[in-house]
């Protein structure tokens, strides 16, 4: 178990909330409560004047005309039991009990502990008019590993997320229901179970309880720690197709992206450079890299080579079709092997700085709207007890509009639009890895297939496709479209509640996307790595005779043109047996690595669901991430 986290209403941060999710308790801080002291002795004082406040001696909402008399108008009904509870105390009870009324499945419990865990830091500013004693309470529940039942529909973002939060506060009245150590209990039993007492709720404390964005703020606390590693995924699924491809580095140059310095994508670009560290499939000549062949048994000379899975060759470029390319024939020799005679790749390559750094700019804002909100007071309305020059109780206790979600809101719609960004990029790649037309020479679909029975890895893509429609179709931001509520009074809302929950599924959907790229690079990997080392190996046990017998298009021996194909058959043979071993960056490698450790080679078609849910899963918890990390030392990009 992790310390507890000390809540002083000031610097909270996300890294602590998350701590606090996954099962650290909380202390409160002394100074902190005594500012929540001053604060509700102040208020108490002031009802005992009989001043008209807000939610304290008012109803609430469309209710806030209605002033609390000293004594119940239904008292005098007919039948009527008079009650002895003060109407202050049965308004904050109430607003509870009538508020609780999400439906659909329950957040996990690191969400609602999330929760728990902001809003008592809120309350801590002391603002907010609740009971030292209350607020205890709060966090006794906590780390008592009481888990309320709160159900995820039911929070238009304004008044804060009022019904989530008042599921919250239930519990600690002893209604609604609660999750203790794996088991769904009555709330009453859970405090019992765990030794605490129900609250009775003084002035304003209901409206305390339930009145901030600590939903949408601790769902989009989650989310954004999710998407953060998944950048660090994307990069590295990037990465390891980039390898695949034998791509070209060029576009991720410093000089290059100095030029427009979008912190994302300058950020992305070293990334890259990083984890493709080492390689020597990245920037090789074109000429070097052969194209796949389907495997005849006479495809290769030597017993260990015949068992390869595949055969490989050239292409050669004839004399009379060089005419204005001499110059380039120059520097590369004439042979078109799996790699086209191009100084680019294809923009879901070339431009992953662009994309993937757009898409950390857009979470490095929502990072900076989600730290300002941790720390800020989110309910109303707002009690100044030491406000010198106040003339009348309305300028020390304020309505305002703090626990409206839209900064929040905002701030995870740019994320609802980011997401099927990256995911559409990384389904791209896929794509192109298994497509013959686009993927440079690998065989279509990752498989030998000489008998055409086999798909290979056809329909991952297929998986992935889909994925990335439903995100996209997920992505229609939840904040442009208001519907109001109580009775008009509410009349703009944020819908941030359903903005940040979208968030959160929509990372998890992004997740799959990119352990799907990672499964089909892997295999690609192995062929482009593999392809290339059988060449470099032939080149060096053969002389240009034998090694020409991999290259098509060349002349007769008997034409005048054979000297000339022959010595430059020679000088590729020459170039690929001095070469050293073909590899990927390190990072790819210790990625690779970690997959195969796994998730086999494909040599022929096999049921793939398990081995497709073993790499969403290595990616989902971070299994692959830290196998990485082991291997280089520091981040995947160290």
């Amino acid at each position: 178990m992790s310390s507890p986290i000390r809540l002083d209403g000031h610097s909270l941060t996300r890294a602590q909330v998350l701590a606090v999710a996954r099962g650290a308790g909380v202390v409160l801080d002394d100074v902190a409560l005594a500012r929540v002291a001053h604060a509700a002795e102040f208020l108490a004082a002031q009802v005992e004047k009989q001043e008209p406040i807000y939610g304290v001696s008012t109803g609430f909402g469309s209710n806030a005309d209605k002033l609390l008399g000293a004594h119940r108008l239904r008292d005098e009904l007919p039948g009527a039991v008079p009650s002895t509870e003060p109407p202050h105390i049965e308004l904050q009870r109430n607003l509870i009990v009538t508020h609780a009324v999400c439906v659909g499945e329950p957040f996990p419990p690191e969400v609602v502990r999330a929760m728990l865990c902001i809003r008592i830091n809120t309350l801590l500013r002391g603002h907010s008019g609740i009971r030292v004693q209350t607020l205890r309470a709060l966090a006794d529940l906590l780390n008592a590993g009481i888990v309320p039942v709160v159900p995820q529909l039911g929070s238009v973002g304004a008044s804060g997320d009022l019904a989530p939060l008042s599921h919250l506060a239930i519990v600690l009245l002893g209604g609604g229901e609660a999750f203790v150590d794996g088991q769904r209990l009555p709330g009453a039993e859970a405090l019992a179970r765990k030794g605490l007492a129900p609250v009775s709720l003084s002035y304003k404390e209901g409206l305390a309880l339930n009145n901030g964005t600590a939903q949408m703020l601790a769902t989009g606390v989650l989310a954004v720690q999710q998407l953060d590693e998944l950048l660090e995924v994307a990069d590295l699924a990037a990465a390891m197709t980039l390898d695949a491809f034998a791509g070209r580095l060029g576009a991720f140059a410093p000089e290059v992206h100095a030029l427009r310095p979008h912190p994302g994508q300058v950020e992305t670009a070293a990334r890259l450079l990083a984890l493709l560290q080492d390689s020597t499939l990245a920037d090789i000549p074109y000429h070097l890299v052969p194209k796949f062949r389907p495997w005849q048994p006479s495809s290769w000379d030597t017993p260990e080579a015949q068992a390869l899975a595949f055969d490989i060759g050239w292409d050669w470029v004839p004399l009379n079709q060089r005419h204005g390319r001499e110059r380039f024939y120059q520097r590369f020799l004439p042979f078109r092997g799996g790699k086209k005679h191009q100084p680019q790749d294809s923009y879901s390559l070339r431009c992953i700085p662009q994309v993937h750094g757009a898409v950390r700019d857009a979470l490095a804002q929502a990072k900076r709207v989600l730290d300002i909100e941790l720390n800020a007071v989110t309910d109303n309305p707002l009690v100044f007890p030491d406000k010198a020059d106040a003339r009348h109780v309305e300028e020390q206790v304020i309505s305002a509009g703090h626990f409206h979600g839209m900064p929040l809101a905002l701030a995870m719609s740019y994320l609802k639009a980011a997401i099927p960004v990256l995911a559409s990029i990384s389904e791209r790649r896929l794509n192109k890895l298994v497509d013959p037309a686009t993927n440079d020479g690998l065989p279509a679909f990752l498989i030998g297939n000489e008998d055409g029975t086999e798909s290979g890895l056809m329909i991952v893509q297929y998986t992935a496709a889909a994925i990335v429609n439903d995100l996209a179709s997920r992505a229609m931001p939840a904040s442009v479209y208001s519907i109001p509520t109580s009775a008009n009074a509410e009349d703009h809302v944020s819908m941030g509640a359903n903005e940040a929950r979208h968030v959160l599924g929509m990372v998890q959907d992004l997740g799959k996307v990119l352990a799907l790229e990672l499964f089909t690079a892997a295999q690609a990997l192995d062929l482009r790595r593999d392809m290339i080392n059988a060449a470099r190996a032939l080149a060096r046990r053969t002389d240009a005779r034998g090694f020409a017998s991999k290259i098509q298009g060349g002349p007769a021996p008997d034409d005048p043109a054979w000297e000339a194909f022959l010595q430059e058959a020679e000088a590729l043979r020459r170039q690929l047996a001095e070469a050293p071993a073909f590899r990927p960056g390190r990072s790819v490698a210790a990625a690779h690595a970690a997959i195969r450790s796994r998730i086999p080679a494909l040599e022929r078609d096999r049921a793939l669901d398990g081995e497709v849910a073993a790499a969403v899963a290595m990616v989902a918890d971070g299994s692959l991430l830290a196998a990485v990390r082991r291997a280089v030392g520091g981040s995947a990009a160290a």
